[in-house]
């Protein structure tokens, strides 16, 4: 493939209006990224209280099923107590005077009434106790889903934030003239273009050398740099062929094409340093010769 004509950098961008909307996109996507993290660490903590706390209902649960075990005995064995005493009353009954007898029955009515008593305050008492055990359950597991709730809402207001604002990060035409997608300037809008997903990305850190550095599928020589005027040539290796890209600028799309794609690769530098350059290289995610 034949070099690319040269053609002169495009002006500087002014300075005003772009550098403050870079800023307020940076501030945006910094403060999203610490909303997602806060917001992840938050559910994680849910989790584990929610399972804390699933442990704790079933140890009360236990406690309440031992307590009930002795109470149950307990009362068991007074029931059973006061049946023996009512049924020798009855056999007294049976056997005695009409006098004795007419105690005898008064007694074991007597009996009678408290051992109906008994088996109500003890039903009364295992209801009361199961059903608060029911009320705690019902309310930390209330409170425990109001959480989980809110979390997600405010993570799906974070997601939509985050597009809003990759759908602000601003788009260029390359140097060969073609329309670039989104172009990150920083860490941070490099990150949102990854998780975007579009295209892919490898960021690189290039320094001057004799031999070229790889990076993804490419490799790059730096032959020079201008910091003072943000400005830096190149040598692009690919499919056995070197093209030049000569006095480019900061955070523009520098382009070419590969036989694996269809749609052009781009480079985008983002830091010239003193025979150094940081950026990113962007690749289609569809890999297909061209024809």
């Amino acid at each position: 493939m034949a070099d690319a004509p040269y053609q002169a950098p495009p002006p500087a961008p002014p300075i005003g209006s772009g550098g403050t909307k870079t800023a307020i996109l940076i501030g945006a996507i910094v403060a999203m990224l610490a909303a997602n993290v806060y917001l992840y660490i938050q559910l994680d903590q849910l989790k584990t209280n929610t399972a804390k706390f699933r442990e704790t209902v079933l140890t009360e649960l236990a406690n309440l099923r031992e307590t009930s075990s002795v109470t149950n005995q307990t009362a068991r064995r007074h029931i059973d107590s006061l049946r023996d005493e009512l049924a020798e009353a009855r056999r007294q009954a049976s056997t005695a005077a009409s006098q004795a007898k007419a105690e005898a029955l008064k007694k074991a009515d007597l009996i009678q009434q408290q051992l109906e008593a008994e088996q109500r305050k003890q039903q009364q008492q295992m209801a009361a106790e199961f059903s608060q055990v029911k009320q705690n359950t019902d309310t930390q597991f209330a409170a425990v889903n109001t959480d989980v709730t809110g979390v997600k809402s405010q993570l799906g207001s974070t997601q939509s934030e985050l597009q809003k604002t990759i759908s602000d990060l601003k788009k260029v035409t390359g140097d060969l003239g073609v329309q670039s997608g989104y172009i990150a300037t920083n860490g941070q809008e490099i990150a949102a273009l990854k998780r975007l997903g579009e295209r892919n990305i490898v960021e690189f850190n290039v320094a001057k050398a004799k031999a070229p550095q790889r990076v993804g599928d490419i490799s790059i020589k730096l032959t020079k740099t201008d910091p003072k005027h943000n400005k830096y040539t190149i040598e692009v290796l690919a499919d056995d062929k070197s093209t030049e890209k000569k006095d480019r600028t900061i955070n523009e799309p520098v382009q070419f094409y590969t036989l694996k794609a269809k749609q052009p690769y781009e480079i985008v530098v983002n830091s010239v340093e003193k025979n150094k350059i940081v950026g990113y290289l962007s690749t289609p995610k569809e890999q297909v010769a061209r024809n």
